[in-house]
C-alpha cells in the first residue's frame, strides 16, 4: 500500500469520525483496521498516528482552519468532507516533516475524488494561505 492509499484510508476514517459519535477513539481505530482489513504495519502506524495528533491538536487546527477562512464563513458551514481534508492536510504540514507541496497536492486530490466542484479550490485555498503564514 502506497502512502497515497494510506492517506486516503486516514482520510476516510477521519471523516467517519467527523459524523459519528464513539466512546474510545483508540477502539474506533481498531475497528476501522478490523472493518478495511488493514494488516500492513506502516499503514496502521500512519493512520492511528495522523488520527491521534489530529485529537491532540485539534484546539490549534481547527484555530489555522478558522483564522484562514473568509471573514463572512463559520467553521460549521465547511462540509464534513473539506473538513477532514483539512484536518488531516494541516496536520502533515504542521506537526510531520512532509513537504507541504506534497500534501496540498494529495489533499486537493482527495477533495476532486471525494469533495464537490468547488471543493479542491477551497482545499487548496485554505492551505496555501496556512502555509503562506
Amino acid at each position: 500500500m502506497n502512502r497515497t492509499a494510506i492517506r486516503e484510508k486516514a482520510f476516510k476514517l477521519i471523516y467517519s469520525l467527523e459524523i459519528q459519535k464513539y466512546d474510545s477513539l483508540k477502539e474506533q481505530i481498531d475497528l476501522y483496521f478490523v472493518s478495511e482489513d488493514i494488516q500492513n504495519v506502516d499503514a496502521k502506524a500512519y493512520i492511528e498516528d495522523a488520527v491521534l495528533g489530529i485529537e491532540n491538536h485539534k484546539k490549534e487546527i481547527v484555530n489555522l482552519i478558522e483564522k484562514n477562512l473568509k471573514s463572512d464563513w463559520k467553521i460549521e458551514r465547511i462540509s464534513k468532507i473539506d473538513l477532514s481534508i483539512l484536518k488531516l492536510a494541516i496536520y502533515e504540514i504542521k506537526y510531520k516533516e512532509i513537504p507541504f507541496k506534497v500534501v496540498i497536492n494529495e489533499a486537493v486530490e482527495l477533495a476532486k475524488k471525494y469533495g464537490e466542484d468547488s471543493s479542491k479550490n477551497f482545499v487548496n485555498g485554505i492551505l496555501a494561505s496556512i502555509v503562506k503564514e
